[in-house]
Order: C-alpha cells, then structure tokens, then sequence
C-alpha cells in the first residue's frame, strides 16, 4: 500500500513537473493581420522549425488591433508582439506596461496617407478645416492627421474626426459620410486601384511611421537567446520579401481579403521591412507622438519615451 502511495505521489509531481516545464518551453506571439512579416513567418513556419530544435514550441495568438494586443503582453497572456505602429508604444507606456522593444522595422512614411476621392475639391491640407475626416483612433495614421493638420496651421478641433475601423473609413469614404480618410498600407494602394482615391498627403517629412516590435521586460531579461532567434528569423523573413515579392504576395493575398496579387506588391513597395535594433537615440519621434498625444488630451499623463526597455542582438 504504501509502494502504491510512494507510486501515486511520484506519478502526480512528475505530471506537475512536466507540466510545468511544458509551460516554460512555449512561446506566445500576439500579431495582427497587418503584421507582415511575422504572418509570413506563421505560414512558412520558419520560427516553429527553428525554435523546435530547441525545444520550444510556439503558439500563435491573433488580435484585432495593437493596444488590445500590448495590453495582452502586459498582463503576460503572450510573450512577444509582432510589429505595432509607432504611436501604440506610447500608450502602453502611459498604462504603465513593462515593455522592452526588440526590433524595430525602419521609416516607411509614404506606407500612410490622407485619402480623397479623385473627384475632390479638396487639393490642400488648409481646406480640410471644417470637414469631416475618418481614422483610427491610436493609429500611425492618428498621429499623421495630426502632424498634417499643424502643418497646415489648423487645430484638432478644426475638423471632425469619424472614429472608424479601416474597413468603416473605406466605406464612409466611398459612400460620401466623410471627406477624408487616413489610413496605411494596404489600404493606400486597394483604395487607390480600387476606388480611384487620391493621396492628398503622404507620411513624407510629417511622419516617419516606424513599426515596432514589443516584448515583455521579464522574458527579454530571462530568455535572451528566444529573442535573439527571433531578431534573426525577422530579419531573414524581410530580405525573403524583398528577394520574392510575388510569393510573398500569394501568401498574404487570402490573409488580406483576396487582394489582387499586384496590389499586395505594390502596397509591399511601400514599406520597408528593414529589420534594425531599436536604441534609445531612435526614440526621437517616439517622444514627439507622446507629447502630441499628451497636448490633444488622449494620454493620461506626459510620459518620457526613453524610459523603456531596449534589447540589442549579439554582435559578432
């Protein structure tokens, strides 16, 4: 009897155990649909092959947006996070979340823009005053409407915003409810082939729109060579795209609602995927959308955007 409790008892702390080291030996990865270059990855399974050789497995976990997805990592329900646009740092920041960036993807302005139909009287930023303009709320393109309209001497309050999901701001767009719409790639380049809209403004000299990738500060401090695997299979993953823009275009095509094959390609055209290691000397935009976004009222408090976590790759 007692053999068979010793039993019982070594059998059940071995399950803990197991169980346990199992946890330990996965990877949860928050991403988007617009987070290229990890859903590439995801399908070709690129970083499944070359973590498995170590042993770790990786889960792959979808979001609809990126605050909702860096709020994840903070309340560590995933490890890391594919790329999110510059601005949506800057509001985890202000939450409070214990972020290390690990990567960055380097400026692709003209990847944003200001969107009109082609038939518009609208041809400047100063005759946006007093018209109605969709975007995403704590986007990149958030703050390029920003940047675009100080530029042009008019206030927030100049225009009124349509708080709308992408796919609404299309809609609206076409269906005439707003004047404007701002918004990224790909929706720049279907919008334009599809509906024959017009870039009234792109990012150039208003908005660098970096992407940048996000981990929690305990598990960059606690697995180093996870992050460094990842960081090179990123950087692979980019030079791939560019190398074979027409494969890359069939793998992502179905994931972005069966676009025509050329307009992901040409969307792509617009985006760096320039994989590069964030420094703190690079936060200089970083800071310039926390104190615009502070001034326009949407952060809780002024935040300094160097006060994060930055991880740097071996050198060799």
């Amino acid at each position: 009897m007692r053999n068979t409790t010793k039993t019982i008892i070594a059998s059940l702390l071995f399950s803990t155990l197991l169980a346990t080291a199992n946890a330990e030996e996965t990877l949860r990865i928050g991403y988007q649909k617009s987070s290229t270059l990890l859903t590439l990855i995801k399908q070709r399974g690129d970083l499944d092959k070359a973590l498995a050789d170590r042993g770790i497995k990786v889960s792959w976990h979808e979001f609809t947006s990126g605050l909702p997805l860096l709020e994840a990592l903070n309340l560590n329900n995933v490890d890391l996070s594919a790329d999110v646009a510059d601005t949506v740092p800057v509001f985890a920041q202000a939450a409070g979340a214990d972020l290390t960036y690990y990567a960055r993807e380097t400026p692709s302005p003209e990847a944003q823009a200001i969107l009109v139909p082609a038939n518009s009287s609208i041809q400047s930023l100063q005759v946006l005053k007093g018209k109605k303009i969709a975007v995403t709320k704590a986007a990149g393109s958030h703050y390029l409407l920003i940047a675009a309209l100080q530029k042009a001497g008019l206030k927030f309050s100049d225009i009124t915003p349509a708080w709308l999901t992408p796919a609404d701001g299309r809609a609206a767009l076409e269906h005439g409810s707003v004047d404007a719409w701002v918004t990224w790639e790909p929706f720049v380049t279907s919008s334009k082939v599809e509906q024959h809209t017009r870039v009234l403004v792109s990012g150039k000299g208003l908005a660098s729109y970096q992407r940048y990738y996000l981990v929690s500060t305990p598990y960059a401090k606690k697995h180093p060579e996870v992050l460094g695997i990842v960081y090179k299979t990123l950087d692979q993953e980019a030079q791939w795209l560019k190398a074979h823009p027409t494969d890359a275009a069939k793998i992502l095509s179905p994931l972005w609602g069966n676009l025509p094959l050329a307009t992901v390609e040409q969307a792509n055209q617009q985006r760096s995927y320039q994989i590069e290691p964030v420094n703190k000397s690079d936060l200089a935009e970083q800071q310039k959308i926390a104190d615009a976004f502070y001034q326009a009222k949407l952060l809780p408090k002024a935040i300094n955007a160097q006060d994060v976590g930055t991880w740097q790759p071996e050198t060799k």
